[in-house]
């Protein structure tokens, strides 16, 4: 019998076309783990696995002893890890969905120069699809609108509001909220 746990994911990669890496996370579950520690043996798991992923049809791979789920657009891989007898099913459906909310959010246009021009994205992106080696959403349209929404639920002025206003009329509105900031 296998051990059920919520821990399914040990690692997130995106590599870009030549195999180097764009964003990189991963997860232990504890000191018993064996794990890629150091950035050296992280480096030659990567490029290991892109060597052996780049030109393969699949989408699952048995590699280094783990489930490997992997996607590719033009010149962008993402990989999710998890441990041998993990579900592949579970991994992919957490992979499309990071897909998915990505590809909302760069506009659907995922190169490696929209993913380094939105990095801040991108990483809220995989926090809010796997946190601590646990899944914790595999829709990419949740995902998308969670992250788009960060940063904007305690300013309620849209940016195509500011670009209508003058100059002076933000102005007044900022003067008018901190008074009102002040009475209460």
């Amino acid at each position: 019998m296998t051990n059920l746990s919520l821990y399914t994911v040990r690692a997130v990669i995106i590599l870009d076309g030549d195999g180097n890496r764009l964003i990189a996370k991963y997860y232990t579950r504890g000191p018993g783990e064996p794990s890629y520690k150091t950035l050296k043996e992280q480096k030659k798991f990567e490029s290991d696995l892109f060597t052996k992923t780049k030109k393969t049809n699949s989408q699952v791979v048995l590699y280094d002893g783990q489930t490997v789920v992997f996607t590719s657009s033009s010149d962008v891989y993402i990989y999710l890890v998890g441990d041998p007898e993990e579900n592949e099913l579970l991994l992919l459906a957490a992979l499309q969905g990071f897909y998915d909310a990505v590809c909302q959010l760069v506009k659907y246009d995922l190169s490696k120069r929209r993913v380094l021009d939105n990095l801040d994205m991108v990483v809220l992106a995989l926090d809010e699809t796997v946190d601590d080696g646990i899944i914790l959403e595999t829709d990419g349209n949740v995902i998308a609108s969670h992250v788009s929404k960060r940063g904007v639920d305690s300013i309620d002025v849209s940016l195509a509001n500011l670009n209508e206003q003058s100059l002076i009329d933000v102005y007044k509105q900022a003067k008018e909220r901190f008074n009102l900031a002040l009475l209460k």
